[in-house]
């Protein structure tokens, strides 16, 4: 519970400050222009019965606008006068025309207004990006620094990769780090440069790897290779009643063999399936007793069975990644954050963009995530380091998102502006309405798949 209730703190923090700001850009805009702005809120606030939806509601003296706080927290709105928005307010459409209204402006500055809330979003990720680098700088460890290399995968030995191999980079540049951007550049490359047995060789692939399908691939297309020798153990475990000590080696569980760390987490995968499908307490006491083969530093090999707990855990832990390998910290001087916070922000949204692709597939319909998945991907204690990258890398995908050519969002009005001007015709009320009735649909929809997704996904049928 206490980790739910941090991820919704960060999750609602982040959406609050995120929509504040892309609502705050269509403000600035319209005030600029001299265009009246009837509401200003945070979250929706739909009526219920006699009940106006506000949680709070304030409207200073000699302005026009009602700020407020809405008992939905969807995102946000700024009503603005004149304009066909997601208020479908088309009362106020029939009225005569008035200077102080959207629809009296010129296009330009109706565009300007639209784009508004986008350029604030992309402006801020890119600041944030800016304002990491300069406090916390860029630390990672180097593909090449991984000198016990990768674990691979079925489908990624049949490419000719070996478990062991060091992965340097493919024709596009070497590779910086263990990431996205790492999948992404083996998935369009055609030459992979490695390092086997201590020799530099190149491999041939395909240049179309489905990313979807090695992000989703358990096991994991391709993974630092983790051995499996005990770092530290917890009290009062499994691991501790079999005496499990630092520097204790796993070498095989239930006859199975394993190399490394990544193969013992790959063989308690199998017996969580095979968890789910026990019908009885001794069917599952019977999936939880294991045997082990260990190395133990005191005694040599030993063979002995344990117990897992119900969550088919042993209680001991490996060394991480940052303990196997020292990460390397590039840091940033004030002014010189800025333009490498702009290529961070910049390489994060072109990758984004460029996964769209797998959005129209049927793996990638099933990806999509509503509020669960976005809320599990904040840290589960709290970091400011990590609070401030997800929330920057949401405010790129907000801004993306709100300037696609969809009714009801940005984009959608951005493109009705841009026909109006180069046609120098406005598209009649009547069809706008209609075009806000469809796009608004059409994110209901989405919205329903994504969460219904979350659900699925927690229920584990997906």
């Amino acid at each position: 519970m206490e980790i739910f209730l941090i991820r919704l703190l960060q999750f609602m923090l982040a959406i609050g400050l995120l929509v504040l700001l892309h609502e705050g850009g269509h403000f600035f805009f319209s005030k600029l222009f001299g265009v009246r702005v009837e509401k200003f809120y945070l979250f929706f606030d739909p009526s219920i019965w006699k009940w106006d939806g506000s949680l709070f509601k304030w409207k200073p003296k000699n302005s026009d606008t009602q700020y407020g706080i809405g008992w939905l927290p969807l995102g946000g709105y700024c009503k603005i006068s004149g304009m066909i928005d997601e208020s479908f307010d088309t009362e106020q459409m029939k009225q005569p025309e008035q200077p102080w209204e959207f629809r009296a402006k010129p296009a330009w500055q109706r565009l300007l207004i639209m784009i508004g809330g986008v350029l604030v979003n992309f402006l801020l990720a890119l600041f944030i990006y800016s304002m990491i680098l300069f406090h916390w700088g860029d630390t990672y460890i180097p593909m090449e620094n991984m000198t016990y290399g990768m674990k691979f995968n079925a489908e990624a030995k049949s490419y000719g990769f070996k478990d062991g191999d060091i992965l340097i980079g493919t024709e596009k540049g070497a590779f910086k780090e263990f990431s996205v951007d790492f999948y992404r550049d083996l998935s369009e490359a055609t030459r992979v440069d490695i390092i086997r047995d201590g020799k530099r060789q190149s491999l041939s692939l395909p240049g179309d790897i489905n990313l979807l399908g090695m992000l989703k691939a358990d096991p994991a297309f391709a993974r630092p290779f983790i051995p499996a020798e005990i770092d530290s153990v917890m009290p009062g475990t499994p691991a501790a009643e079999i005496g499990l000590v630092k520097g204790d080696k796993i070498l095989a569980i239930n006859g199975k063999a394993v190399d490394s760390y990544n193969e013992f987490t790959d063989q308690i995968g199998v017996l969580e399936d095979m968890m789910t499908a026990a019908k009885t307490s001794a069917d599952s006491l019977k999936v939880r007793t294991v045997t082990l083969v260990v190395n133990r530093q005191s005694a040599g090999q030993d063979t002995v069975a344990v117990t897992l707990t119900p969550e088919l855990r042993m209680g001991f832990f490996v060394q991480s990644l940052a303990g196997l390998y020292k990460p390397v910290t590039k840091e940033y001087g004030f002014f010189e954050s800025f333009p490498a916070g702009v290529k961070y922000g910049w390489n994060v949204l072109a990758g984004y963009v460029g996964d769209m692709k797998y959005l129209f597939s049927a793996d990638g319909a099933k990806s999509l995530g509503g509020f669960g998945a976005i809320g599990s991907l904040f840290p589960p204690m709290w970091d400011w380091y990590l609070f401030w990258k997800v929330t920057a890398m949401f405010s790129l995908i907000l801004a993306f998102m709100n300037i696609l050519p969809i009714p009801v969002l940005d984009g959608g009005h951005v493109l009705f502006l841009l026909y109006e001007v180069i046609t120098r015709r406005k598209p009649s009320e009547t069809f706008m309405i209609r075009a806000e009735y469809v796009g608004f649909g059409i994110l209901i929809l989405l919205m329903v798949v994504a969460n219904l997704n979350d659900i699925l996904r927690w229920l584990g049928y997906m």
